[in-house]
């Protein structure tokens, strides 16, 4: 079994023969794009070492009281740290409490299990306070480290991990998944898996949260319009994400729309270029066409590239409403 994972099995046998045999590491450091099953997987981990009544050797009921203690965050020898919200910073102070913690002996379990969910946003003071505890973490204590990719990480802290790389399945096996465990129509399914590149949590998520959809659907539709507008209306439309007392929540709000325009024109490069990959977004097939033939494959590749370029640097201390509107005077006029 896969521990109720769509993808991901070499990942889960790899972690079962080290459970069987005795020879789990003592931190891993689990690398892909959000939404991939990075977390899942910790916690399926943590399921399995602690189930009080596993199906066969490495596989969790994810029934029993401790597998949905577990899965609640609420199991005492398990212990999630991550920044205040997606985009912050994982402070030094955080790390500090957290070898508090793992001092202590495990109160229910031979383990204590630590997940840190997305390490690359630790500030550099906290990465080098967990350089440490990485190098001597104790018996009883195995730490499980997220991160979008392991080159965003100080070398020092991949190197005390065991690195496994997650990468998102088929859109066609998430998709099949999805008509079946979720229970949607396959038409549905298809779109989920396709808007969300294959990431099995995203996909979870569209379907659980309506709004999201609707929230994707309608920056797909102010994108058309700012396609079809002058300079001035663009400018108009990013100073709608202007809070210059909070930068983070103006990042926050151009990032997803940022995301989603990345996601159409890499469409249009794939279109332009007859590529066989699949679209991410698959409603929008006739309108991806349109652009393809009225751009070409040399523009398509700009403007992937460009955006590309500003979705980097909103990760970084740039202002974002500059970078958005820079980014659109780089956008053809549909009109």
């Amino acid at each position: 079994m896969n521990w109720g994972l769509v993808g991901h099995e070499w990942a889960v046998s790899l972690l079962k023969e080290q459970m069987v045999q005795s020879r789990l590491r003592h931190a891993y450091l689990f690398t892909g794009p959000g939404g991939i099953g990075r977390r899942t997987t910790a916690v399926r981990l943590a399921q399995a070492l602690n189930c009080a009544q596993p199906l066969s050797d490495g596989e969790p009921c994810l029934a029993c009281s401790v597998c949905k203690r577990i899965n609640n965050n609420g199991y005492p020898d398990l212990t999630v740290v991550q920044s205040e919200s997606p985009g912050r910073v994982l402070k030094v102070d955080q790390i500090r409490e957290l070898q508090r913690i793992i001092a202590l002996s495990p109160y229910e379990s031979q383990y204590r299990i630590v997940v840190l969910l997305r390490f690359e946003e630790a500030s550099s003071e906290a990465a080098n306070a967990l350089l440490k505890t990485l190098e001597e973490p104790g018996d009883k204590v195995i730490l499980i480290l997220t991160a979008d990719a392991a080159e965003n990480l100080p070398p020092t802290v991949v190197s005390r991990c065991e690195v496994m790389r997650f990468r998102p399945p088929a859109v066609e096996e998430l998709s099949e998944w999805l008509a079946k465990n979720l229970q949607v129509s396959r038409e549905d399914a298809d779109l989920f898996a396709h808007i969300s590149s294959g990431a099995p949590g995203r996909a979870i998520q569209l379907h659980q949260e309506p709004d999201q959809l609707k929230k994707r659907n309608e920056i797909i539709r102010e994108f058309y319009d700012l396609l079809n507008s002058d300079r001035v209306y663009r400018f108009k439309y990013i100073s709608r994400f202007d809070y210059p007392m909070d930068l983070p929540r103006s990042r926050k709000e151009l990032t997803e729309r940022i995301s989603v325009w990345f996601s159409f024109w890499r469409d249009v490069l794939l279109c332009a270029s007859g590529a066989s990959l699949p679209y991410s977004n698959i409603d929008q097939k006739e309108r991806l066409e349109v652009f393809a033939d009225k751009i070409g494959l040399g523009t398509a590749r700009h403007l992937v590239s460009e955006t590309q370029k500003v979705k980097d640097l909103l990760e970084k201390n740039i202002n974002p409403r500059l970078a958005a509107e820079e980014l659109l005077l780089n956008y053809p006029f549909d009109n």
